[in-house]
């Protein structure tokens, strides 16, 4: 996983350079995540790591898909990620362009995983004290998930807080061990 971000950062640098000098981040942003999905998707992963597929049947694929979709930088990029067969990089590539994006911007994507749906109210009181708990903006994007029987688990950047009760039945269990 490292190995791809190593080689997936100076295709992220680079689009977010372009972006910053064309004020296009947006369409960047927009960009890179159709293509992700469309990487991701298990029909194109399939054809993407099969050797028996041909490059240029691939990229007429690739560019029928995308057509309407993503705009004539974005095709002039996926044809580079195609040549250089690094397809395999766009949602590292995705990923680290949103957290540059974030960083210039002056705020962080934050992933909070609930056990139970937050209210209106208490969302906006937990977005105020992630900020200044990690002294920048936030953007909150809450998932509910039983597992965690109840409490928060909050990703941000490479920083976690588990506040589950599922994690600190596990750190118990640890301790115990």
């Amino acid at each position: 996983m490292s190995e791809l971000a190593t080689l997936a950062r100076p295709y992220a640098s680079a689009v977010f350079k372009r972006a910053k000098e064309t004020a296009s981040a947006a369409k960047w942003s927009e960009n890179l995540a159709f293509m992700s999905a469309v990487i991701g998707s298990k029909e194109i992963s399939v054809l993407v790591d099969n050797p028996k597929v041909k490059k240029d049947k691939l990229t007429e694929l690739l560019l029928d898909v995308s057509k309407g979709q993503i705009d004539n930088e974005g095709v002039n990029f996926l044809q580079l990620l195609l040549q250089n067969n690094r397809l395999a990089l766009l949602p590292d590539i995705a990923r680290l362009f949103e957290e540059q994006k974030a960083e210039d911007e002056g705020y962080i994507a934050v992933e909070v995983l609930t056990a139970f749906d937050f209210t209106k109210e208490s969302q906006q009181k937990f977005a105020a004290t992630l900020e200044k708990t990690l002294s920048k903006r936030v953007h909150m994007n809450v998932t509910l998930d039983k597992s965690l029987i109840g409490g928060v688990l909050v990703r941000a950047g490479d920083r976690v807080i588990d506040g589950s009760v599922r994690g600190q039945l596990q750190n118990l269990q640890k301790a115990l061990l």
